[in-house]
């Protein structure tokens, strides 16, 4: 999908809403147990409830690969779901991922070409050479890792050099020489809006996939009023909120009521802005 294509569908759905498909085999409805693939039925049920008011689905292959041979089935499958009945919908594969040569080479075929993916989640610590084989898929898009939400993020991504820069400025400066906006986007957790500013500085015109908002506490309306680009410029995952919101017969319709009301907020905060 190109940047100009998920810009349209942002302004068409008016939402910038991204789900994620955080399956726990654990936490799926009860009942759901009885179906020969819980996880399948539940995901499908999910997307079904919730792709009018998305633009985009992620979905974090731990858990799946914790599931073995079936739980890689499972993501394929609910890949290609989302392929066949909701095409316009932005794939995002969370893996995280990040290594030179061969290896990086195989992580990047394992998503762009075997699950055919939009995209996949990128570690840069490893520098340039870790990310290059996922950039050169020109079709797809390579989200780097920024600025995230976790408490450790403290450990690294916020400690300054002798000029008084943040390494996730570091980062963001650098990486952004490696290819452009529309291939590229950058995860910021929305528990670090704070520094939204300084990294729009920086890259005004990416992309920012944004996790935090929800069950993670996340400020909306700080982080639409720093992150917010004239196309947009962002896409907000939530996963626990939407797709646990409820373990009954009728958890699908209550992720239906649960990502429209995100979608609702966000159409205020795209007609405040003058994108729609």
């Amino acid at each position: 999908m190109t940047r100009q294509e998920l810009i349209e569908n942002i302004k068409r759905k008016r939402s910038f809403l991204c789900i994620g498909l955080d399956t726990d085999i654990r936490k799926i409805p009860e009942h759901l147990m009885r179906e020969d693939n819980p996880m399948l039925t539940f995901n499908q049920a999910i997307i079904d409830a919730t792709a009018n008011s998305c633009v985009a689905y992620k979905s974090n292959v731990a858990f799946y690969e914790s599931m073995g041979t079936f739980g890689v089935q499972v993501l394929e499958k609910t890949v290609a779901y989302i392929r066949e009945k909701y095409p316009d919908q932005f794939i995002i594969i969370d893996g995280k991922r990040g290594d030179i040569g061969n290896t990086g080479m195989h992580y990047a075929k394992s998503t762009y070409e075997y699950l055919k993916a939009d995209a996949l989640t990128v570690a840069p610590y490893m520098g340039q050479d870790s990310v290059k084989p996922f950039l050169e898929y020109q079709d797809k898009w390579v989200i780097l890792l920024a600025l995230t939400s976790n408490a450790g993020a403290s450990d690294f991504q916020l400690t300054k050099n002798e000029s008084g820069e943040y390494f996730f400025e570091q980062v963001l400066k650098t990486s952004s020489q490696w290819s452009n906006d529309e291939h590229m986007m950058y995860v910021v957790g929305a528990t670090q809006a704070e520094y939204l500013q300084r990294v729009r500085t920086l890259v005004p015109n990416h992309f920012l996939l944004v996790p935090g908002i929800g069950a993670q506490g996340g400020d909306f309306d700080q982080l639409v009023e720093n992150g917010l680009t004239d196309d947009c410029g962002l896409l907000v995952n939530s996963s626990r909120g939407i797709i646990y919101a409820d373990s009954s017969e009728h958890f699908a319709s209550s992720a239906t009521n649960e990502a429209e009301n995100l979608r609702r907020q966000m159409e205020q905060a795209l007609i405040k802005k003058g994108i729609i």
